[in-house]
């Protein structure tokens, strides 16, 4: 008798698998148990966290609560309240729905749940370990649920050791907070971390509680954005283009008051931005887009945090031209009629739909031109240097040169060539717009890309620092402040041990502010603020992609944020000979840390087929 392959998973495991799509780290337990405690029709609802939320998450609220039967089941997988018939799962306007949420954190942390309904004398109190009952009692209790969640992932050590530092790990909670606090301002929320509290939300109007979040000077850069029609209707608020920063972290879209990302839609403001701000900067913006629940698919990820429209084109279209017009109304680009021709206002197209306007055509475009810029990300290729080929092994002619595989060089005779008569040895290194640096070699023309070459040094020069070599660190005769975020102030506390082996000097104001005391010299004359703000946005892009080597991450970033300031200083002929030999003195000379190549060969053949053919 065969043994059969197939075999039906235990419990348990079932539970720690539903449990990895939906816990993935404290912040999604927090996201969680604040959507159910405004589900559950709140007006007060407190978030008590220690240790970034792996020792202790708390949320307390005044909400409907639960009967003693309810309970018991709202620990069972796919028991929930929201939903009883299929119909209900197409037509979704609660924030949970799923009834996985409190099944899968009580499957990997230690639970106490006390609730009292209005009605009940007395209200009910579990505690859940591991997804196994305790115990169950009666106890005197407010109306309103209390969700206690003690050391996450205690029976999943490889989970648990998986989390990121407490500092980190806090400003994905605060995030958390942030974005169930915005879209709810009718709703108290405090916030305590470690014993101390950092918000103090009362209930009130929506700017205001975008002021009480992000400070008072965010009040003066703020653009009201709203325009409806008659299926959908978008509101809220965008910053002024001269408050864009470096960052990310300013961006939030709320559909149906869920927060979600969306990648066409933030494409649509970039691109209502476009000419205001600079390429590289990130317009701040809260807006909320209220859409039929039977045109929304929130369906998309165990998170919640994606959804799918029934018509993209039509909501990009809204939204990039809602924006304009907000822009146009408040003076900050040449102001437009919105209320004279129908076909040239992208609002008035959407009451009238039934034929196809310019408007119509250009949102089309537009967010055709978006479709085929995301396929070019995602097919992007792959950044990881090519194998070493034989010297005579060419490129295609398809290109404007024929380029030699850098891999096949090392800087040795056969890179030194014949010096040019009549010039002597720094004048033999030609900068070309302090771009790229061009010099003869054997088989042809050498030419270094500056910036590439220059990062590729950075970097290695800053793992050296890393790995406690001296480093050249520059006093600043007067100390200079910045403010960040405190989801940012949360993650360069997590990183300062590595900012100071960079060659920083910073000490840390809480909730918000930053001191720089020193800096790297090669930081000499920079904007720090401006660095600070940019070397964030690229650690937390490079660390997306790569979380394995956090100082790395920074050495990397640090590395591509001085390179790209120093393409904008010319360099004298000895410095361009310096930089010549300090990039084959590295220990890969090739690339730079993310894999563009620094260097090429361009054959005498490919140049002769050039300049003669």
């Amino acid at each position: 008798m065969k043994v059969s392959k197939i075999q039906l998973l235990p419990d348990n495991v079932i539970s720690q698998i539903a449990a990895a799509e939906v816990v993935q780290r404290p912040a999604a337990v927090v996201k969680e148990l604040l959507e159910n405690a405004i589900d559950a029709h709140s007006k007060e609802i407190k978030l008590v966290i220690e240790e970034g939320g792996k020792q202790l998450i708390q949320v307390i609220d005044d909400g409907d609560g639960m009967s003693e039967t309810d309970a018991q089941r709202c620990f069972e997988r796919h028991a929930t309240s929201k939903i009883s018939s299929l119909d209900d799962l197409f037509n979704i306007q609660t924030l949970g729905f799923r009834g996985e949420a409190l099944a899968s954190i009580a499957a990997v942390a230690q639970v106490e749940l006390i609730t009292k309904t209005a009605e009940d004398e007395l209200g009910t109190k579990i505690i859940i370990q591991g997804r196994r009952p305790k115990s169950q009692s009666a106890v005197a209790a407010k109306k309103g649920t209390q969700v206690t969640v003690k050391n996450i992932f205690f029976n999943i050590p490889a989970r648990r050791n998986f989390l990121k530092a407490t500092p980190t790990e806090t400003k994905y909670v605060i995030e958390e907070f942030q974005r169930a606090a915005i879209t709810h301002p009718e709703i108290g929320f405090s916030y305590f971390q470690n014993g101390h509290q950092l918000y103090n939300l009362p209930p009130t109007k929506a700017i205001q509680r975008i002021v009480h979040i992000f400070g008072e000077n965010y009040q003066k850069n703020l653009i009201p954005c709203q325009e409806s029609t008659d299926t959908m209707t978008l509101n809220g608020y965008i910053g002024a283009p001269s408050y864009s920063k470096k960052t990310r972290g300013g961006q939030f879209l709320f559909v149906n008051n869920r927060y979600v990302k969306s990648a066409f839609i933030h494409h649509a403001i970039k691109k209502a931005f476009e000419g205001l701000i600079l390429p590289d900067t990130f317009p701040f913006y809260i807006l909320s887009l209220s859409v039929p629940p039977d045109t929304l698919d929130v369906h998309v990820h165990p998170m919640k945090t994606e959804v799918k429209f029934e018509d993209e084109s039509l909501i990009y279209t809204l939204v990039s031209a809602a924006i304009k017009k907000a822009l146009a109304v408040h003076h900050i680009i040449p102001s437009i009629d919105f209320d004279t021709n129908v076909n040239q206002d992208p609002l008035k197209f959407f009451s009238n739909p039934p034929v196809q306007s310019h408007t119509d055509v250009k949102g089309e475009h537009m967010y055709a031109q978006f479709k085929s810029e995301l396929h070019q990300a995602t097919e992007a290729p792959d950044s990881t240097p090519p194998a070493p080929v034989d010297e005579e092994e060419r490129m295609t002619n398809d290109s404007l040169f024929t380029i030699e595989s850098g891999a096949n060089y090392k800087m040795s005779k056969d890179m030194a060539g014949d010096k040019v008569l009549g010039q002597d040895e720094e004048k033999r290194f030609f900068c070309l717009h302090n771009t790229y640096i061009f010099t003869s070699v054997k088989s042809g023309m050498l030419v270094i890309d500056l910036k590439a070459a220059y990062e590729r040094i950075l970097y290695e020069r800053y793992c050296g620092y890393l790995n406690h070599q001296p480093n050249a660190v520059q006093k600043l005769l007067f100390p200079i402040k910045t403010q960040v975020s405190h989801a940012d102030f949360s993650l360069i506390q997590a990183c300062q041990g590595y900012i100071e082996k960079l060659g920083f000097r910073i000490e840390m104001t809480p909730p918000d502010t930053v001191i720089f005391t020193a800096q790297p010299s090669e930081a000499k004359d920079k904007d720090l603020q401006q660095l600070l703000e940019e070397l964030l946005e690229q650690y937390k892009a490079t660390f997306a992609l790569d979380k394995s080597q956090e100082g790395l991450t920074w050495a990397k970033s640090l590395a591509k944020r001085i390179a790209s300031y120093k393409k904008k200083k010319k360099l004298a002929p000895h410095e361009t000979r310096a930089l010549v030999d300090q990039l084959f003195a590295c220990e890969n000379a090739n690339y730079t840390p993310d894999g563009r190549r620094t260097w090429h060969v361009v054959s005498l053949e490919a140049l002769s087929a050039y300049l003669l053919g």
